[in-house]
């Protein structure tokens, strides 16, 4: 059973999330030769605070 995990920064629509777990198990059904329902996907939300790149986080580049 395929578990997986994705982070996004926070702020896409609740239909956009589900958008992507449809995409993501469509391809590991594809690519792992699954059924969707063994397929697990976690979206975890990340406060732009809290995501930091070049040393600054999101918020302070933005």
């Amino acid at each position: 059973m395929p578990i997986i995990q994705v982070q996004v920064l926070e702020g896409r629509s609740d239909e956009k999330i589900k958008e992507l777990i449809a995409g993501i198990t469509e391809t590991a059904v594809r690519t792992l030769e699954v059924k969707p329902e063994q397929v697990r996907v976690i979206v975890q939300t990340v406060p732009h605070k809290y995501w930091g790149f070049g040393g600054v986080t999101k918020d302070d580049k933005c």
